[in-house]
């Protein structure tokens, strides 16, 4: 049995001129600011055909999201609210920028970014508060955003996955919103680190000491105890009945591979309607590698099961 990735000859050719991030403690405040210039540079211009509007949520804590729209708005349109990647440890909302600059003039949609407190400053369950927060918000000022209620559905990538799947089980729990479906982009739901592709030495992107790293940032006192809520980290739960429809799409080669696919396994065997997408030779981050063929398959993926969830039905 093979120890290593295999990943697209493609992206392969990419890899050595990716940087390696090495997370610590210590160095986290610096990694951050090298991945803010390192996004920002890689970012493509925004059009005019979307406007961006950040709302406060809360003051203590502070939740900042960010709406986008389309001019021209068909309301009430459907509602796609997004938490950003970043293993619990990086990343800003502002990564959803470019997402929503196309699918919100795809689609017609409407797009809620949020800011959620990072780790280890802040610890679960913080950040998913926070995510939590801004979904009450969603929900409270549908109307005025030119939102239906009914059809706002939830997402995240990698750890924004994780915090996505989390919020699902937080809120069919809860009772106080439905949301309509959830798409789990490569998440990260996993702190034990069981499977095989976890163990992948030759990981781009999130290594397994990246991985550990993360994990332990998130859950604070609670990593490597028996204490972890599934809200935490979602392939811990027992029971998936009662969760919205669901795509879960990962890469091939991607640490997260496995327990990405138990968990939409276990979702279809729960009852929950799902679609699960493994696309060959995707590394973790797949979506950033753009023009290439696992990149390419990946977007017409995602884009494919949105279009009839996100889609005006006025337009």
């Amino acid at each position: 049995m093979t120890n290593t990735a295999d990943v697209h000859p493609e992206i392969a050719a990419i890899g050595p001129l990716i940087p390696a991030f090495i997370f610590t403690r210590e160095g986290l405040s610096e990694v951050r600011v090298q991945q803010d210039v390192g996004f920002a540079a890689m970012a493509p211009p925004l059009s005019d055909d979307v406007e961006r509007v950040d709302h406060l949520v809360s003051s203590d804590p502070r939740v900042v999201v960010r709406v986008h729209r389309p001019k021209n708005l068909a309301a009430p349109a459907a509602c796609l609210y997004s938490i950003h990647g970043g293993g619990y440890i990086i990343g800003s909302y502002s990564m959803d920028d470019a997402k929503f600059d196309h699918l919100c003039v795809k689609f017609g949609c409407v797009g809620v970014s949020v800011e959620y407190r990072l780790s280890p400053e802040t610890a679960y369950p913080g950040p998913l508060d926070d995510c939590y927060m801004g979904l009450a918000w969603t929900f409270a000022n549908a109307a005025d955003l030119g939102i239906d209620p009914a059809r706002i559905g939830i997402t995240g990538v990698s750890a924004g996955g994780g915090l996505a799947a989390g919020l699902g089980l937080l809120a069919r729990d809860r009772g106080e919103y439905a949301i309509a479906f959830q798409l789990l982009e490569c998440p990260m739901i996993d702190d034990r680190q069981i499977s095989v592709s976890s163990q992948y030495d030759d990981l781009l992107i999130w290594s397994k000491a990246s991985n550990t790293f993360g994990w332990q940032c998130y859950l604070g006192d609670l990593y490597d105890t028996n204490e972890i809520p599934m809200y935490a980290a979602a392939a811990r739960a027992k029971d998936l009945a009662g969760l919205p429809e669901t795509l879960v799409i990962t890469g091939g080669a991607d640490g997260f591979r496995d327990e990405d696919i138990e968990y939409a396994r276990r979702l279809g065997a729960s009852g929950v309607p799902t679609d699960l997408c493994v696309i060959a030779g995707a590394p973790h981050g797949a979506q950033m590698f753009a023009g290439t063929t696992p990149e390419r398959r990946w977007s017409r993926a995602v884009d494919e099961w949105l279009t009839p969830r996100l889609t005006s039905k006025t337009g």
